[in-house]
């Protein structure tokens, strides 16, 4: 039961984290909303998954990973009926930052029950390969979902999570309650990422509607940088801090983060750009759109096999290489998409995109945990994923300022795929340069 609730409550999670994209253009329409609301539709949700993972992991250890999964699944859940009902943006935005507090607590809380579930190492393989399964699953499903669920009602894409994650906290009862351990919490170091995070974000999307000089802006601005300069010295001076200053030094730990930032960049902003493209200037519907990101996003599913039989021939750094330059060919190739050309023909550029970030996710994933000492591999893990969402973060707050502009939206898309192709082009130097060579 245990298992089934997890993989449950992991599949809703990856679902909307795709669900929402396809929906953007008509939650738009429905509260009359322009693109700084939507951007911030999307970034509540990935701000707050990314801020809470860094100490998702000690809070899952201090009241127990059963718990934890409850906790958080039951945030989202009730944050998804909120932004069902939402009366207006505002309320839908505050409600999306709760299900990203809630969804940041249920991944590691996951894998830690299934660690305690299964004592056996094989059970355990088997049940954390099912775990990865329900995620590219759940995250194919979604923008079909979205796109069939928006025909109906935006606001079913937040209902429908309501009865599934009831389902997997009933089965979750059965399963016995997970101890507890002394797993201090860093308060001042997650306050200060929340800020940073929040503050250079608001920052970015506020400009684009606003100028870089309004003051405001700068005042944001100012905001992430003592934020950032205080989550540091947290970190170098705390008595327990939730990343290690010695593990943020260390050459594999941010180059890792610094890669896993340009992939979702890359990845995050043509989900974001695409599911605008085909509703705004091609007159597709939800689920048309929905549908046109099916190729893309099943063959994702199955690359982790493929990233995994790479790095054991040739090591680790080979796809993750090979993936970043399918990424960064696809996202050039659409640059030169005119945009009367036909709608198949963004799809199939979709695939490349997709499927290499895929394929160096895994990888890096693989890499990285390889090069950090086994009691770092939690925390390590956690910078990764944070640097990744802060990475799609930050890409929906540029390249929605890029577009916000009806009349220039095709030149706006254009000029956002080059910069996310030319940030994936740094990351590949980044890969070069991380070499297997020292423990973090």
């Amino acid at each position: 039961m245990a298992l089934v609730a997890v993989l449950i409550g992991f599949f809703t999670i990856m679902v909307d984290a795709m669900i929402v994209n396809v929906a953007l253009p008509s939650i738009g329409r429905g509260f009359g909303s322009g693109m700084t609301g939507l951007q911030w539709v999307v970034d509540g949700y990935t701000l707050a998954f990314a801020a809470f993972l860094l100490s998702a992991g000690a809070i899952s250890d201090r009241i127990g990973a059963r718990q934890a999964f409850a906790v958080g699944l039951g945030l989202f859940v009730a944050a998804s009926a909120v932004c069902g009902i939402a009366p207006n943006l505002g309320v839908l935005v505050a409600a999306r930052l709760v299900q990203g507090t809630g969804a940041a607590m249920v991944v590691p809380a996951s894998l830690a029950l299934l660690r305690e579930t299964f004592p056996d190492p094989a059970a355990r393989a088997k049940a954390i390969a099912l775990w990865g399964v329900s995620g590219s699953v759940g995250a194919a499903a979604g923008p079909v979902a979205g796109g069939l669920l928006t025909v109906i009602d935006w606001r079913m894409i937040f209902f429908v999570n309501v009865p599934v994650g009831a389902v997997a906290l009933l089965l979750l009862r059965r399963a016995q309650p997970s101890p507890r351990q002394e797993a201090p919490f860093d308060w001042t170091g997650q306050v200060a990422a929340v800020a940073a995070m929040g503050a250079l974000t608001y920052a970015v999307i506020e400009a684009g509607a606003d100028g870089f000089g309004t003051a405001r802006v700068l005042v944001a601005y100012g905001v992430a940088v003592v934020a950032a300069v205080v989550y540091l010295v947290a970190q170098a001076r705390g008595r327990h801090p939730m990343t290690p200053i010695a593990l943020l030094r260390s050459r594999t730990m941010s180059l890792s983060a610094a890669i896993g930032f340009a992939l979702n960049v890359g990845f995050y902003g043509m989900i974001f750009l695409l599911g605008l493209y085909l509703q705004q200037v091609h007159g597709l519907s939800a689920l048309a759109t929905g549908v046109g990101f099916l190729p893309m996003t099943v063959l994702t599913s199955f690359m982790g096999p493929v990233a995994a039989r790479l790095a054991t021939r040739f090591g680790g750094r080979i796809p993750v290489i090979i993936g970043q330059s399918l990424m960064a060919a696809g996202l050039l190739a659409m640059v030169t998409v005119p945009a009367g050309a036909p709608v198949w023909l963004s799809v199939v550029l979709m695939v490349p995109v997709g499927a290499g970030g895929a394929m160096a996710v895994t990888a890096l994933v693989a890499l990285l945990l390889e090069n950090v000492p086994a009691e770092r591999a939690g925390v390590a893990s956690g910078v990764l994923n944070a640097a990744r969402q802060l990475g799609g973060a930050l890409a929906v707050a540029v390249f929605g300022a890029l577009v916000a502009d009806r009349a220039g939206f095709v030149s706006g898309l254009h000029t956002s795929l080059l910069i996310a192709a030319a940030v994936v082009a740094v990351s590949i130097v980044a890969t070069v340069l991380l070499r297997p060579a020292q423990k973090a």
